[in-house]
């Protein structure tokens, strides 16, 4: 090889040696960016998950099982126990309700609410028993309808139907978000305003336009609130 052609080898190296060295910085800077965005969307997601989970009561149903029979009574329970909260705690609740009145509402009338579901499960020719309690416990992230919630620790007035081994259904006492069409999508308006009167326009938008609002935060964190 003579010496030009020893020298464009060279410089021909160099510049290959020089382009791997920018895709792996590159490579680099981008993955970091990356990390950091999506650490920035989890903290405001884990943030705005506890802020909601103070100003919320969520309602469980949990079945006997998850046989026909048994998940058909679930949904009967459902609707007599929403039926009846919703006779007696608005007579009950004169002031503006807030999530701690509903949950002392809720507190107080555990007794009367197994009545209503031993009712209805009697009803229905069977002898299992129910359990009602309200307690904080682990949920997944749910969406219903159009309104997420992150995945966390929420206060919930559980019904355990039976053995309690069953797929269960849910919604949100308080702010309403409760509708028993399981083809609805949409949580209506009145829910919606009463969700938004508990939230900042900031959390309301992180339930309410998840994809959207997490794309902001991806990409701007703070600043996304600089509009």
């Amino acid at each position: 090889m003579n010496r030009k052609s020893e020298v464009c080898f060279s410089r021909s190296i160099r510049q290959v040696v020089c382009l791997v060295c920018g895709i792996c910085v590159a490579a680099l800077l981008t993955g970091s960016c990356v990390e950091r965005g999506i650490q920035r969307v989890e903290a405001k997601m884990e943030q705005t998950q506890k802020t909601l989970a103070k100003e919320v009561l969520r309602f469980h149903v949990l079945a006997n099982s998850d046989s026909e029979e048994d998940q058909a009574v679930k949904v009967k329970v459902r609707d007599a126990v929403l039926a009846y909260m919703e006779e007696n705690m608005e007579q009950e609740l004169k002031a503006e309700p807030d999530a701690g009145a509903t949950r002392t509402w809720v507190e107080t009338h555990l007794r009367e609410l197994e009545e209503v579901a031993d009712r209805t499960v009697a009803q229905e020719g069977y002898l299992y028993q129910s359990r009602a309690e309200v307690e904080v416990s682990y949920f997944p992230d749910k969406q219903y309808g159009d309104i997420f919630f992150p995945q966390g620790e929420y206060e919930a007035l559980k019904i355990k139907l039976g053995k309690a081994r069953g797929h269960n259904w849910w919604c949100v006492l308080y702010p309403s978000l409760c509708f028993t069409d399981t083809t609805c999508s949409v949580v209506s308006d009145e829910g919606k305003n009463g969700l938004k009167e508990v939230l900042t326009a900031e959390e309301y938008e992180m339930v309410t336009a998840t994809s959207d609002f997490k794309i902001k935060w991806f990409f701007f964190g703070d600043g996304a609130k600089e509009e």
